[in-house]
């Protein structure tokens, strides 16, 4: 158990962040665990044939987040510095990192190592532009399709924590981080496998980021090279893959259809065909089908992520919707 007690100086600079690129690297540890959490099984069943097909576009990356590792490099995931980064930004902190940094993040994590690492070692430079590139393609096949419904969770959590604060202070927002972290008299305790007893902050306060793939564990960073940082499970990622049972209007339905009207309610926020299929019980095909409707009769949009497409509604769509609340039960 690590004991963290903090100053006046470094509750206040203390911060929530919410960082894309751990995801990508905890979506990779849960995809590779002999046993993962049940939580995860929807997603899984989607992801992995796609990863595994794919595995050869990621050497670097696969070795610095090996199966079953319990140390990562600090290399491949900085610390965000700001609350809500998007990936572009935090791959070009990856690019950015100087050569001693790499050097001295892997010496601290000695089974991190193989012939893609040393060359990572070797020349630094190139071998960060290539782990951003592999840590990209990652994104796009496992997270892409469903960021949406992630970051909108994510953002959820750290806005459930601003009021906490606002409400009852550090006390109140540090006290529900998760069941094994606890805080009392301006000291949280986190959880550890790997370090044990009181640790310094050096005044730099700590990095709160929620996470939707770390889910059971707590991570930690306790280095003189990053500011300090915990990830813990955000709440409600027991709910995030579950289908969800969607009350579209009768009113809808008769000039849509049964299932232009469900995906129409569906697209609040952006989501695939995958995903779509997956939330609502229908067919890829019956799915594609009834949004080429709704895309023609300009009622949704489609985006492009990577090499997946999302679909959301236009404000045409949202009108509509609006107009057509749910019957009473």
């Amino acid at each position: 158990m690590i004991e963290l007690t903090f100053s006046t100086e470094e509750i206040t600079g203390s911060r929530f962040a919410v960082s894309p690129l751990w995801e990508v690297v905890a979506a990779r540890m849960q995809l590779t665990r002999p046993c993962p959490d049940p939580v995860y099984r929807p997603w899984i069943e989607e992801v992995a044939p796609r990863v595994r097909a794919e595995e050869k576009a990621w050497p670097l990356f696969a070795e610095l987040v090996r199966p079953g590792a319990r140390m990562v490099p600090a290399l491949v995931c900085p610390v965000p510095s700001l609350a809500m980064p998007d990936l572009p930004l935090e791959l070009a902190a990856v690019r950015a990192q100087p050569a001693e940094f790499v050097r001295a993040s892997l010496d601290l994590v000695p089974d991190a190592r193989g012939p893609q690492v040393e060359r990572l070692v070797s020349a630094p430079e190139d071998g960060l532009r290539q782990l951003a590139d592999e840590v990209q393609a990652y994104w796009e096949v496992a997270l892409a399709p469903y960021w949406p419904r992630v970051l909108s969770l994510l953002e959820g959590e750290v806005l459930y924590r601003a009021r906490r604060l606002a409400e009852g202070g550090v006390g109140h927002a540090f006290a529900d981080l998760d069941p094994r972290i606890r805080w009392r008299d301006v000291t949280l305790r986190v959880p550890s496998k790997l370090v044990d007893g009181p640790r310094d902050l050096d005044g730099r306060g700590l990095v709160l980021t929620p996470s939707v793939f770390v889910h059971p564990g707590v991570w930690h960073i306790l280095s003189p090279m990053a500011p300090p940082t915990v990830r813990y499970p955000a709440r409600g990622v027991g709910t995030l893959w579950e289908r969800r049972t969607t009350t579209v209007s009768d009113a809808l339905t008769g000039v849509l259809g049964r299932t232009r009207a469900l995906l129409l309610w569906e697209v609040d926020t952006p989501a695939s065909n995958g995903d779509l299929a997956r939330r609502t019980g229908r067919s890829k095909a019956s799915v594609s089908e009834a949004l080429t409707a709704l895309r023609r009769a300009g009622l949704v949009s489609a985006h492009r992520t990577g090499r997946y497409v999302l679909y959301a509604r236009t404000s045409v769509g949202e009108a509509l919707v609006a107009g057509a609340r749910p019957d009473p039960e």
